[in-house]
C-alpha cells in the first residue's frame, strides 16, 4: 500500500504496474528469471530474492503490497529490463536497490 493506505496512483518505479510495462514484460518473455525470496518485509516493503541460475542476491522495494503476499522460500520471478516482479500471475512494479 502506498502512504495514504490505498491502492498505488503513481507509476513510479516499486509503486504501481502501467499498461505499457505489462505489455513490455508480456512482449518479452523469455527475459524473466526465476528467484526465490530471502526475505520480504511488508512494514518496510523491502524483498530479497536470490536467482536461481546465477545465484545472485537482488534487493528491491515496492510499494504496492508485494512484500506482504511473500514468505522467505516463496518462488517469484523477476524481470530486470522492466522492473517487475512476478509473485504468482500478480505482477509488481519493483525499485531494484543493487
Amino acid at each position: 500500500m502506498c502512504s495514504v493506505g490505498r491502492a498505488c496512483s503513481s507509476f513510479a518505479a516499486g509503486h504501481a504496474v502501467h499498461r505499457v510495462q505489462a505489455r513490455l514484460v508480456a512482449a518479452t518473455p523469455g527475459e524473466w528469471v526465476d528467484a526465490i525470496v530471502l526475505s520480504a518485509d511488508a512494514a518496510s516493503g523491502s524483498i530479497r530474492i536470490r536467482t536461481f541460475e546465477e545465484g545472485h542476491e537482488v534487493s528491491l522495494w515496492n510499494g504496492a503490497g508485494g512484500a506482504a503476499e511473500l514468505r522467505a522460500g516463496d518462488p517469484v520471478a523477476l524481470h530486470e529490463r522492466h522492473h517487475v516482479l512476478a509473485i504468482g500471475s500478480t505482477r509488481y512494479n519493483a525499485l531494484l536497490e543493487s
